[in-house]
């Protein structure tokens, strides 16, 4: 059953679970995209260039959640967008990735182009699935794990995927969303970069 899931059924399962999930919350993300354009001014959409699958890169869209300009990024970040990030409210446009293919539902978190090459030696079977929304980091510990930690549930997953475990982590995200735990690392609007625990 894993092996038939992974190859068709998860894909297959992201399609009708994302665009049911734009219908039913088209309120909701319009509300959320006028609230932005209201705190934080014209561009209420973020992206940014991540690496998918087999270590592609597409653009993540997010809302959001920090002023434009010079600065740290916590210096940038409004009450608005700490909230956003907070109730993880922000990541609802990847949804959009999901539809497009570029993303799953469930699986590693979507990480930066300039990590590429760290991570290519360092976890290279993440990039045997797509990207997820949620997945085993999210539901772990967030950014308050260490790199390597986060690196082994992504290579633990991408090894077993199977549709029990991918709807055991999505049963398990509201509960760790309420905790509201490991949003950010100590010093930053989000997590540590890469390079601050593995040498480039």
């Amino acid at each position: 059953m894993s092996g038939l899931y992974a190859r068709a059924g998860k894909r297959a399962f992201d399609l009708t679970a994302a665009a049911l999930l734009l219908v039913l919350l088209a309120p909701l993300l319009v509300g959320l995209a006028l609230a932005g354009r209201i705190a934080l001014g014209p561009g209420v959409l973020f992206r940014q260039r991540r690496l998918g699958l087999h270590a592609r890169p597409f653009t993540l869209l997010k809302f959001r959640s920090m002023r434009a300009g010079p600065g740290p990024d916590a210096a940038r970040l409004t009450r608005y967008g700490a909230f956003l990030r907070r109730s993880s409210l922000d990541e609802l446009p990847s949804l959009i990735n999901v539809l497009r293919g570029e993303m799953s539902l469930v699986g590693p978190r979507p990480l930066l182009v300039a990590d590429g090459p760290a991570l290519l030696r360092l976890c290279p079977t993440r990039f045997a699935v797509r990207p997820g929304l949620t997945g085993p980091v999210q539901v772990g510990g967030r950014n308050a794990l260490a790199w390597a930690d986060r690196l082994a549930l992504d290579a633990h997953y991408a090894r077993a995927v199977s549709f029990r475990r991918d709807l055991a982590l999505l049963l398990a995200t509201p509960a760790a969303l309420l905790r509201a735990e490991g949003i950010a690392a100590p010093g930053h609007a989000a997590g540590a970069p890469l390079a601050s625990e593995v040498p480039p």
